[in-house]
C-alpha cells in the first residue's frame, strides 16, 4: 500500500476541491475517495458543500484519507487542506480558493494562463502552484473537466495508482455509459501527463493563513426590521458569466439577419436589441450584439442560428469584457 506523504494532527491528508456546479467536482471527489479507499486500502471519505445546488453555483467538495489504522470521526468541511483543486477561474472573484492553505501546500487551476498571473489572481504568497488546460483537454475529448483535473489531481498525489483510477473509471462508465469510458481514460492521462508545477519559496517559520468563513451580509444581527432582503436575485443585477464552462458564442454582425431566433432560446438577456425603421419606416429591431454578462454559455443559440451568424469558441480571459455589448434598461 503507497504511504501518505503529509498528514495533519488527526492523521489526515486532505483535498478541498473548489468549483462551480455542472463541472462534475462532486463525482470527482466520489470517484477519488472511492479509489483510494477500494483499490489502495485506505480509509477516505468524501461529502460535498453546495449553496442552491445549481448549475453556476459555488461548491466545495472535500476528500480525506488516512492510514488503515487510524478512524475517520471528522465530518467537518476542510478548512486547512493539502491540495486545493480549481476548476473554475471565475471563482476568484467571489471566494477565497486559497484560504487556509498548508505552507507545503499545492493549488492545482484549470486555466490556460502562466504562473505568475495565477498566482496574483490567487493573492498567493508561497507553495506550489500546479497548472492544466483541463478545459482544453476536455474539449478535445468531448469529455468534461472533472476527468482531466482527476489526471492531474493523481500526478501530484503520487501516493495515489493512476491504474487504480483507471479501474473506477471503467467502473463508473461502463454500464450507463459504455462509449465514454475510454475517451475519460484518455482525458485522464492527459491531465496527468499535461499538468505543469512551479514552486514558491515558503519563508522559514510560515504557518498557514487561518481559513476564514464567508459570513452572510444579512443575518440575525444585521438584518433589516421586518425582514427584507436587500440583495436582488433576479438576472438584471447578477453576473452571470460563472455559469459558463469554458466556451462561449460569437456573433458575426455581417452574417446575421437579425431573425431573433437566437434571443426566442436564450435563457437570460445576453441579446442586445436597437430599435428603429426599415427601408419602408416600419418599427424594426436589429441586433447590435451580445452582452456577456448574462450569459451562461449554454450555447442554444447556436443551435437555432439559420445564417450560422453564431458560433462557438473557447472562452480566454478578457474576451468577453472586451466584446461585451451591454444592455441598458430602462
Amino acid at each position: 500500500m503507497s504511504t501518505l506523504p503529509q498528514k495533519n494532527a488527526l492523521g489526515f491528508y486532505e483535498i478541498r476541491l473548489e468549483s462551480i456546479g455542472g463541472l462534475g467536482a462532486n463525482l470527482a471527489g466520489k470517484m477519488l475517495a472511492e479509489t483510494g479507499a477500494l483499490e489502495l486500502g485506505f480509509n477516505a471519505a468524501n461529502f460535498s458543500s453546495y449553496g442552491s445546488e445549481k448549475k453556476g453555483t459555488p461548491i466545495k467538495t472535500f476528500v480525506r484519507f488516512c492510514d488503515p489504522e487510524v478512524e475517520i470521526r471528522d465530518h467537518s468541511p476542510i478548512e486547512e487542506p493539502h491540495l486545493i483543486a480549481v476548476f473554475h477561474e471565475a471563482l476568484y472573484r467571489t471566494v477565497n480558493v486559497v484560504s487556509g492553505l498548508q505552507p507545503e501546500g499545492v493549488v492545482l487551476v484549470n486555466t490556460t494562463r502562466d504562473f505568475d498571473e495565477v498566482r496574483t489572481d490567487l493573492k498567493l504568497e508561497y507553495g506550489t502552484v500546479a497548472l492544466v488546460d483541463a478545459m482544453g483537454i476536455a474539449v478535445e475529448e468531448e469529455t468534461k473537466v472533472n476527468t482531466s483535473m482527476l489526471g492531474a489531481m493523481f500526478r501530484i498525489c503520487d501516493f495515489l495508482d493512476p491504474e487504480a483510477m483507471r479501474k473506477v473509471i471503467r467502473r463508473t462508465f461502463e454500464k450507463k455509459y459504455p462509449h465514454l469510458v475510454e475517451p475519460n481514460i484518455r482525458t485522464f492521462d492527459r491531465g496527468y501527463n499535461e499538468v505543469r508545477f512551479k514552486t514558491y519559496e515558503v519563508p522559514a517559520g510560515t504557518v498557514a493563513a487561518p481559513f476564514k468563513r464567508t459570513q452572510s451580509l444579512l443575518g440575525y444581527e444585521t438584518q433589516v426590521p421586518g425582514g427584507v432582503i436587500l440583495a436582488q436575485g433576479n438576472s438584471t443585477q447578477k453576473d452571470l458569466s460563472g455559469s459558463r464552462s469554458g466556451v462561449l458564442p460569437v456573433l458575426d454582425i455581417d452574417s446575421c439577419i437579425s431573425c431573433a431566433a437566437c434571443d426566442s432560446v436564450c435563457p437570460d438577456n445576453c441579446f442586445v436589441w436597437e430599435e428603429g425603421e426599415d427601408k419602408r419606416g416600419r418599427p424594426q429591431q436589429t441586433l447590435l450584439g451580445i452582452d456577456y454578462h448574462y450569459c451562461k454559455g449554454c450555447l442554444k443559440c447556436i443551435d437555432v442560428c439559420p445564417t450560422e451568424a453564431l458560433t462557438s469558441i473557447r472562452e480566454e480571459v478578457g474576451f468577453a469584457e472586451e466584446h461585451r455589448v451591454p444592455q441598458v434598461f430602462k
